[in-house]
C-alpha cells in the first residue's frame, strides 16, 4: 500500500473539497410563490460565469483565472489555463460549454490578456480531459485589437448561436468615443466562426478600415448576453449614472454609446446629444438609477410557466436579481435575499432550475419551485 507524501495530501486538500449540503428553509420570495433556495458550492473568490456539462456537472469560473468543476458534491480545480490579466475589472471572465461538447469536449472561455497597448478580451478554447481532472490543448482563438489601458469594461460574454457561430461583448474600455469606431473593437458585439475566424455573412465584411468581427457597436459594457426563445441574441450592458440597458442585437445597428444614453456622466452632465438620435437604437428597457446589470436570462418557462419568456438580470450594485416581463410594459419585479448579494450571472440549468452565482456570498445557487 503507497502513502501520499504530505506535499501531496496538501494539494489534494487543496483542489478538492466537499460542498455543503442544501440549506433546509432557505427561500426566497416571488409574485410565483416561494423559490427554494440550494446551496450547490461555496468558497467562491469572485466567481464570474457558470457552464453546464452534459449530463451533469458545471463549470464556475473565477475572475482571478481559476475554473472549477463541481459534480456529485465535488468541487475540484481545473489546471491547463494560461495566466490571465487580472487587472482592475479583467481576468477569466466567461465560460461557454458549446453544444456539441459530447463530442469534442471542448470549453471556450473569455479573459483578460496583456498585449502590445495594454489588455484586450480575448477567446480560447481547451479540452476537457476524459477524466474531468484538467483542461488540455489550450489555444488562443481570437484577441481584440489594438489593446487598451485602464482597468474596466472588458465586456467578456460569450454566447453559441444557433447557427453554432459565437458571439462575444467587449467593453468600450473606458474610452467612449471608441464605441462609435468601427475601426476598433472596443464597444461592440463581434461575431466569429468557431476557430476565431470571421464568418463571410457579417455586416461589415468588406468594408475598408472597418473591423470585419463587428456585429453590433455603440455598447458601453455589456455584461450579460442570451440567446432569446427564436434565437435571437440579447444583451444587459452597464450605463453610467442611470441608464443601463437591455438591447435585442441586430447585425450592423448602432446602439447609441456616447452619442445618446439615458444616463448622465458620473460629474453629473449630460452624456452625448441626448436619448435619442437617427441611426441609432433605442433600448428595449433602461433602469434609472443603475443597477449594475450581470448576467442574463431569457426563461423558457419549464418550471414556472407564468415566467416563460421573461428577462432575468443580476444586479451587482442593489444585490438582487430582477425580472422583467416583455409583455407586460417591461414590468419589473425585484427578488432579493441573503443569496442575491451582488449577482454576477444567472443562468437557466437542463431542467429549468435558475443558477445564481453570487459574489457577495462567494456562493452558487439553484433556485427551484
Amino acid at each position: 500500500m503507497k502513502f501520499l507524501s504530505s506535499a501531496a495530501l496538501l494539494l489534494i486538500l487543496i483542489s478538492v473539497s466537499v460542498l455543503p449540503r442544501p440549506v433546509a428553509g432557505q427561500s426566497l420570495a416571488s409574485s410565483a410563490g416561494p423559490l427554494r433556495v440550494e446551496t450547490v458550492a461555496d468558497g467562491l473568490a469572485e466567481p464570474w460565469s457558470i457552464g453546464f456539462l452534459p449530463g451533469g456537472g458545471v463549470l464556475v469560473s473565477e475572475r482571478a483565472g481559476r475554473v472549477w468543476h463541481i459534480a456529485d458534491g465535488i468541487k475540484r480545480a481545473l489546471p491547463g489555463l494560461p495566466a490571465v490579466a487580472a487587472v482592475g475589472q479583467g481576468g477569466l471572465l466567461d465560460v461557454l460549454v458549446p453544444r456539441d461538447f459530447a463530442k469534442t469536449r471542448e470549453i471556450l472561455f473569455s479573459y483578460a490578456r496583456t498585449q502590445a497597448g495594454g489588455q484586450g478580451t480575448a477567446i480560447g478554447v481547451a479540452r476537457l480531459s476524459d477524466d474531468a481532472t484538467r483542461l488540455q490543448g489550450f489555444r488562443e482563438l481570437f484577441v481584440m485589437a489594438p489593446g487598451s489601458s485602464g482597468g474596466r469594461h472588458f465586456g467578456g460574454r460569450l454566447v453559441e448561436g444557433l447557427d453554432g457561430h459565437i458571439f462575444l461583448t467587449v467593453g468600450d474600455r473606458g474610452d467612449r468615443p471608441a464605441a462609435q469606431d468601427l475601426s476598433r473593437h472596443e464597444g461592440s458585439v463581434l461575431r466569429l466562426n468557431r476557430d476565431g475566424s470571421v464568418p463571410a455573412d457579417n455586416p461589415f465584411v468588406g468594408r475598408p478600415g472597418v473591423r470585419p468581427e463587428i456585429w453590433s457597436y455603440g455598447h458601453r459594457n455589456p455584461q450579460g448576453a442570451t440567446l432569446d426563445l427564436s434565437g435571437a441574441l440579447w444583451v444587459n450592458e452597464h450605463g453610467a449614472r442611470g441608464g443601463d440597458e437591455v438591447n435585442r442585437v441586430a447585425p450592423g445597428a448602432n446602439y447609441g454609446w456616447p452619442v445618446i444614453s439615458y444616463g448622465r456622466h458620473y460629474s453629473g452632465l449630460p452624456i452625448g446629444e441626448g436619448t435619442a438620435k437617427p441611426g441609432m437604437r433605442q433600448p428595449a428597457h433602461y433602469w434609472d438609477p443603475s443597477i449594475a446589470p450581470s448576467g442574463l436570462m431569457i426563461y423558457s418557462g419549464r418550471l414556472w410557466p407564468e415566467w416563460r419568456g421573461d428577462v432575468f438580470s443580476g444586479s451587482l450594485k442593489f444585490g438582487l436579481i430582477s425580472r422583467l416581463d416583455p409583455d407586460g410594459d417591461w414590468a419589473e419585479e425585484r427578488i432579493q435575499g441573503p443569496q442575491t448579494a451582488r449577482v454576477r450571472d444567472i443562468r437557466e440549468g437542463p431542467q429549468g432550475a435558475i443558477w445564481v452565482l453570487s459574489v457577495g456570498q462567494g456562493a452558487l445557487y439553484r433556485l427551484t419551485p
